[in-house]
């Protein structure tokens, strides 16, 4: 990052980073999670849900892009190791059910996953707009919090399947 564009950043780097790769490492927990349910569900309606789960895990992989980029021009590193995203992440899981007809329970566990994400973001806009200043990041995580509030909705809406 050049000498201006650390200078518009009024928060601690260092823990914006931090904060930053622990949202990655979230997304790409999504990404698994959303892959490993759609490849899992079965009957009626799978087809439906399996679609709706590729489709966010595209978007959140992309997420995970967008963060890694921002990581990169604050100075950072994303996270490198698997067991890393996993300790470092908000959060951890998606309560996938044991039984793959149960895709109420599975569109159940990806919209409290969506949830937590939102509180994540949030949490980080708040402190962005409170704690510390930086103009960039702060755009980003909004971005990525409408699409998450999004994906919120997404899931909520095949609740009524």
């Amino acid at each position: 990052m050049g000498k201006k564009g650390r200078e518009i950043v009024e928060y601690d780097i260092q823990k914006l980073i931090e904060r930053l790769n622990s949202a990655y490492a979230d997304e790409w927990l999504a990404v698994y999670y959303y892959t490993v349910g759609a490849q899992l569900a079965t009957g009626m309606k799978a087809g439906l849900v399996a679609g709706k789960l590729r489709e966010l895990a595209k978007e959140e992989l992309e997420h995970q892009e967008e963060l890694a980029e921002r990581i990169l021009q604050l100075g950072g590193e994303p996270i490198r190791s698997i067991d890393e995203l996993v300790e470092k992440a908000n959060c951890r899981r998606v309560d996938i059910p044991e039984d793959p007809r149960d895709l109420k329970g599975l569109v159940e566990a990806v919209a409290e996953a969506e949830r937590c994400a939102i509180d994540v973001y949030n949490g980080m806009l708040k402190d962005l707009m409170s704690v510390g200043k930086d103009p960039i990041t702060f755009h980003t995580i909004r971005h990525i919090m409408g699409e998450e509030v999004h994906h919120e909705e997404e899931m909520e809406n095949l609740l009524g399947l």
